[in-house]
């Protein structure tokens, strides 16, 4: 397929105000993840992300770790967001996601750091943990559309989004990257101190999904829009893989992108708590195994590089 102009270019000024003014009275009365603290993050009071009026930005590059469809031959233009609305006890980036380090970004200078990736040659703008900073990335996206922002924006989340969110997102975002953790709630609220994130994933996946759909790919492999689901394999929770596997096969499309992770190590608090033995070691070679064969037998068939 060739490439296609992102669907943001044709976003109009009418539509640009709704989504600032939800922006500016959303950041007033904070709900824009699930967690809904409902403080005035305009006046800088912090919630459960830490983060106040402006976002927090540890780094900006072109990335080559990512996807293959993501990284092409310039790499994928990250932008990592410090501070987080989940708890994961095995984080590998704890000193961001938990202790939210780099510099406040008004919109303007996230937007300029769009721009000099796009100037850079990168294949898209990468928003990595998103999810907390919703308000800010809108205002940013405005002023760089407005300065000639011209890739694919790439939205890579934990999942627990809030759809009322992801809706104000529509037609910003053109490739939906969910990394969906757990399928019961009892494992979410251990590991993740977030009882109800399993219900609040499937829900953000779906309206995604609506979104974008499949993911589509240019002719030479670029990823160009559609949704790319991420699912970490975690030791001892094969059968919980196995589930959200079943669930995007049966609820969301066969055709689903996906990429089944092996990166998980125990890390942050699992090596000096004891009540998280069970995941205190690196997946098997057979988990892992066990996982993407029965990806296979629910008919899923496209798996990310």
């Amino acid at each position: 397929m060739s490439y296609k102009e992102p669907i943001y270019l044709d976003i109009n000024k009418e539509i640009e105000d709704i989504c600032l003014n939800w922006a500016k009275e959303e950041l007033k009365n904070c709900s824009a993840c699930p967690r809904r603290c409902n403080v005035n993050r305009f006046s800088n009071e912090l919630g459960h992300c830490k983060i106040g009026r402006y976002a927090r930005v540890s780094s900006a590059f072109p990335h080559f770790g990512e996807e293959a469809c993501l990284v092409g031959w310039h790499g994928s233009g990250t932008i990592f967001f410090s501070g987080c609305n989940l708890n994961c006890v095995f984080c590998q980036n704890y000193e961001i996601s938990q202790y939210p380090s780099g510099p406040e970004c008004s919109p303007e200078v996230i937007a300029e750091m769009m721009l000099h990736l796009q100037s850079l040659g990168c294949h898209n703008i990468n928003l990595v943990s998103p999810s907390h900073v919703i308000p800010q990335i809108i205002e940013a996206l405005i002023i760089a559309k407005k300065n000639d922002l011209r890739m694919p924006i790439v939205y890579n989340s934990n999942a627990y989004d809030s759809v009322e969110s992801l809706k104000i997102l529509e037609n910003w975002i053109d490739i939906y990257m969910p990394d969906i953790k757990y399928w019961e709630t009892n494992t979410a609220k251990m590991y993740s101190y977030a009882e109800n994130y399993p219900d609040i994933a499937k829900t953000a996946i779906k309206e995604m999904h609506r979104q974008v759909g499949d993911l589509i790919l240019t002719s030479d492999g670029i990823a160009q829009r559609g949704l790319l689901i991420r699912h970490l394999v975690m030791p001892t929770l094969v059968n919980e893989a196995k589930e959200i596997l079943q669930w995007l096969a049966t609820n969301i499309s066969k055709n689903t992108y996906i990429n089944i992770m092996e990166q998980y190590r125990p890390a942050y608090k699992i090596p000096t708590h004891p009540e998280y033995s069970n995941i205190s070691r690196r997946p098997t070679r057979e988990e892992i195994e066990d996982v993407r064969s029965f990806a296979v037998s629910v008919g899923l068939w496209r798996f990310a590089d």
